[in-house]
């Protein structure tokens, strides 16, 4: 699933080692793993948007997680050195798409997509915020 660059938006990309308590009994990282992977790259996406988490929480605003998609297409090992991409995919009104790549060293390991709505403090679901929804008209 290689992201489709006409239909992504803006990314970031993050750099982590993967860390040993991360692997399993073959000495492989978890398969779990990879969406913490994915949490941290979307965080930094969202404030290379100009809108850190934190301050999207402090308004009120959360982004909760709907759907995960992950496939695996080479073993990350301990202490591997992980760059992870991720970039805006979908936008609707009330929810959006972002879409990842991960690589040790030049080789893809993982791609995955996650879904998230918008909701407040109380869970009921909001539209996005005017700042979101002008990506998907750009």
């Amino acid at each position: 699933m290689p992201l489709d660059p006409r239909r992504s938006g803006p990314g970031a990309q993050v750099e982590l080692r993967a860390r040993f308590a991360e692997t399993d009994a073959m000495g492989v990282v978890h398969h779990a793993s990879y969406l913490l992977y994915f949490e941290v790259a979307r965080v930094e996406l969202l404030r290379t948007l100009g809108h850190p988490y934190a301050d999207l929480r402090a308004d009120g605003l959360d982004f909760a997680v709907v759907g995960t998609e992950v496939r695996y297409e080479h073993a990350v090992r301990f202490d591997d050195l992980v760059r992870v991409e991720a970039r805006l995919g979908a936008l609707h009104r009330a929810r959006f798409e972002v879409c990842y790549q991960a690589f040790v060293g030049g080789t893809r390991v993982a791609t995955g997509r996650t879904w998230h709505a918008a909701v407040d403090r109380a869970g009921r679901p909001r539209r996005l915020p005017t700042w979101l929804q002008d990506l998907a008209s750009s």
